[in-house]
């Protein structure tokens, strides 16, 4: 007698297909998730600060005119963390970026005020002495071999020296006024009148179209190399919170006076530094010699040059923030820059950089930025004292860099 039961019923086979799905959808979000620890924990970390200031501040943190404030008030910060980020995945550290700061802003307030120098003129001119000093402290670190810390901690005085001479122990200003809308300035109004700042909304949907774009050539590009990219409702889910995030903080600007200028200054860095440190030759290169520097050498990677051009770059960077900063306070201080460099490596290692190097994105250095940014902020809007606040910010750094040392054991395990 046949012992065929028939095929099996849909219902069973259905269920079968669902029960068996939902798992391994699972286990693709955890995977996802835990390769991606740092950035989503400090995604998780800065969403929580601010819903928290949020409701302790009685909604005031994220009224349109302090988020204009706090981009205006960080901007510098997150100048340096970019270049900061660079140079801690390169395997160093860089502790006279806040010197160098005060020295260009003293070079360019003697330039325009003293000397009467165009402020575009004196702004080439800083930005290459910014270059020529980050590449003076590269070349004894990259050929000379002296570390980094003892070069820069050099420089640091130095530079603090130099800012004294400069100005003999005065500030100096005003800056031109072309310089301070760079600094402190926003987008023109153009259109018609609305409710809303016309041209900042316009950017807007411009970010929106290429975030999305380029989320979905990833996908594709992880599809093509069988990366097991995420399932396409989870996928869905990303673009909607992604585009949500978007829209509601270029709402939040264009009901103030539209996107400030300086704004699109890290827009542009934040763009082509991700990029260069993602698809260029010399990205990877950092990254190699920051996470395995013999391995590196011995794969054809010119570490001296490579080291010499991340310091370079950390100087004009750190000139570029030093011009933010004296424009956006309209004069230029001997005591200017103080502790900046603390604040740059404390948003690069927040942002999710490794002590031992090779690890880090230029993202998670703004995203850093950004939870010290709306930690200083929020504290000073509900009356947290400075000395309070120095604590809570010391212990935010600690517990990112414990976060980082447990994520290493928990991998290794």
């Amino acid at each position: 007698m046949s012992t065929d039961l028939g095929p099996t019923p849909p219902a069973a086979t259905d269920g079968g297909r669902r029960r068996g799905a939902a798992p391994a959808v699972t286990r693709l979000l955890v995977d996802s998730v835990r390769s991606n620890t740092r950035q989503y924990g400090m995604l998780f970390a800065l969403g929580l600060i601010v819903l928290l200031f949020q409701i302790w501040t009685g909604g005031d943190l994220l009224l349109p005119r302090n988020v204009s404030n706090l981009v205006l008030q960080n901007s510098y910060i997150l100048i340096l963390a970019i270049g900061m980020m660079i140079v801690i995945i390169s395997g160093h550290i860089d502790l006279s970026v806040g010197s160098l700061t005060a020295l260009v802003g003293a070079v360019a307030a003697v330039l325009m005020v003293e000397h009467h120098l165009s402020w575009p003129l004196a702004v080439v001119v800083t930005l290459l002495i910014g270059a020529a000093a980050g590449a003076l402290q590269g070349f004894f670190i990259a050929y000379v071999g002296i570390p980094s810390f003892i070069v820069t901690l050099a420089g640091m005085l130095l530079f603090r020296g130099l800012t004294e001479i400069f100005l003999r122990g005065q500030t100096l200003g005003p800056f031109p006024e072309g310089l301070q809308k760079v600094a402190n300035g926003f987008l023109p109004e153009v259109g018609p009148v609305t409710n809303y700042h016309n041209l900042t909304l316009l950017l807007g949907l411009g970010v929106i179209a290429l975030v999305v774009n380029q989320e979905i050539r990833n996908r594709g590009r992880q599809a093509e190399f069988d990366l097991a990219p995420l399932p396409k409702n989870l996928f869905v889910l990303k673009l909607v919170a992604l585009v949500a995030a978007i829209t509601a903080a270029t709402l939040l600007l264009a009901s103030y006076k539209g996107a400030p200028v300086v704004l699109l200054v890290l827009a542009v860095l934040l763009v082509c530094f991700g990029y260069v440190m993602r698809n260029v030759v010399v990205g990877r290169h950092v990254y190699a010699i920051g996470g395995n520097l013999p391995a590196a050498k011995l794969s054809g990677v010119k570490d001296r040059k490579v080291t010499f051009a991340v310091f370079l770059n950390m100087g004009m960077l750190a000139a570029l923030a030093g011009l933010v900063f004296a424009a956006r306070f309209n004069a230029a201080s001997p005591k200017a820059g103080i502790n900046f460099e603390l604040e740059a490596i404390a948003a690069a290692f927040i942002g999710g950089a490794s002590m031992s190097g090779g690890v880090g994105t230029v993202l998670g250095a703004v995203i850093g930025g950004l939870v010290l940014g709306v930690l200083n902020n929020g504290m000073n809007l509900v009356g947290i004292g400075t000395d309070w606040q120095q604590v809570i910010k010391g212990l935010a750094l600690l517990a990112a860099v414990g976060f980082d040392v447990w994520n290493k054991r928990r991998a290794g395990a």
